[in-house]
């Protein structure tokens, strides 16, 4: 390990379970000197997993509905208490669609599920840096990153209304990152990360059909999520203090590929 983060203080939001991105973010994290507050939504403390999470890195847990303006003014507050100054790096690790969920086509989407999943999604990231900015919470040249999918760029079908939530967010991460940055030396980022086996992922109608699809087309294949937890850490180090603004490809090269050879060869008649 690197001591990339060595005497840093962070939360994360959304670490479910092991196969989440926001988990490996935290183990590499502790690996690299951080300490941190976890975080989640109260519904997913009460599955028990983060608890060993929480115990392998010596973190506390703090529940806070993101949603909630409330919940997010006690959870800077007292992780600021418990780490013992301001924070230096926040991960956003958050997305649920209940249209998805419920099977609705986005052609036939029920509108309160949309809302409810687009404040979940994408205005909680707003809302956790109105928190954050407004409490001055963050120290200087402190780090804050948001995970997203390129479906906020392209068409993928099966994506539904988190494809328009991960625009939204993006959008998010570069009007707040500007006054974050111009007022408090705090860059905002997003990392879109090639399509990953999580749980919240693997609710994509036909996730698995285009996992090997993006497989085949990447150049260097899939990321995994420990390789996005990687990433992520040098996003949080001192060595991208200048990097703020931006939407980060991190996924083997998909994002600039119009087609690929084995792609090609399933189309091709000899």
């Amino acid at each position: 390990m690197y001591n990339l983060l060595k005497g840093k203080r962070g939360i994360i939001f959304g670490a479910l379970n092991e196969h989440s991105i926001a988990w490996k973010v935290a183990e590499r994290a502790h690996e690299e000197g951080a300490t941190f507050v976890l975080t989640n939504a109260p519904i997913a403390l009460r599955m028990g997993e983060l608890n060993e999470l929480a115990a392998k890195t010596g973190s506390q847990i703090i529940g806070a509905d993101a949603t909630s303006i409330d919940d997010l003014n006690n959870l800077v507050e007292k992780s600021m208490e418990i780490l013992g100054g301001k924070i230096d790096f926040v991960l956003h690790s958050i997305g649920m669609s209940i249209n998805v969920r419920k099977g609705k086509h986005y052609t036939d989407s029920n509108y309160d599920f949309t809302t409810k999943g687009w404040d979940i999604s994408a205005v909680s990231f707003h809302k956790v840096m109105n928190v954050l900015y407004n409490k001055k919470a963050m120290s200087e040249w402190g780090s804050i990153v948001a995970l997203t999918y390129m479906a906020a760029q392209r068409v993928f079908p099966d994506y539904n209304d988190m494809a328009d939530n991960k625009a939204y967010l993006e959008s998010i991460a570069r009007s707040f990152g500007y006054f974050f940055g111009r007022d408090h030396k705090v860059r905002v980022n997003t990392i879109s990360q090639s399509p990953t086996p999580t749980t919240a992922g693997s609710g994509v109608k036909g996730f698995d059909g285009f996992i090997e699809y993006a497989e085949k087309m990447s150049p260097l294949g899939n990321a995994t999520a420990l390789e996005c937890a990687d990433y992520t850490i040098t996003m949080f180090s001192d060595l991208t203090k200048k990097v703020t603004l931006q939407n980060l490809f991190h996924d083997g090269g998909f994002s600039n590929m119009g087609v690929s050879d084995p792609v090609m060869e399933k189309f091709t008649k000899e």
